[in-house]
């Protein structure tokens, strides 16, 4: 069998037959679904490579989710953007719940730590400098 960088194995000694592998894609994707399900999150935020993806149209599901895989235990690391007026700390804490017991149920793996690091805060209406309206300009002083 070759080895792949980006594959973990996992092994359930419950069963003889085999072996179960994992790409880090795999469980990224479970990651980043499960916390873009939780309200209050806007967004993931990634790095240059995220960016010029979504110039290209394609949709980047691992943006801004890191994962460590081990044989049996996994952590998430995730980089995100709250809506403004959220409680960030429980909107946080709800988001590890629902990505630990996501990557859980979905994998068998145990997820150890889900880190979150809150990189920027989402306005609702975001105001363009088009749509501020300049002040009424005083009539020009008459020059006799």
């Amino acid at each position: 069998m070759s080895e792949n960088k980006n594959v973990q194995v996992y092994s359930e000694e419950k069963l003889d037959m085999g072996t179960i592998t994992f790409a880090n894609d795999v469980i990224s994707i479970i990651a980043g679904l499960a916390a873009s399900e939780v309200e209050g999150v806007a967004a993931m935020s990634g790095g240059i490579y995220d960016g010029v993806a979504s110039a290209l149209g394609r949709k980047n599901l691992t943006k801004g989710v890191k994962v460590e895989v081990g044989n049996e235990q996994v952590a998430v690391d995730l980089t995100m953007i709250f809506n403004y007026g959220a409680e960030i700390p429980a909107v946080a804490k709800a988001v590890q719940e629902n990505v630990k017991k996501a990557v859980e149920n979905m994998t068998g793996l145990e997820v150890v730590e889900v880190n979150i690091a809150v990189v920027g805060v989402r306005f609702e209406k975001e105001v363009e400098p088009a749509q501020i309206e300049a002040p009424a300009e005083a009539p020009a002083p008459r020059v006799r």
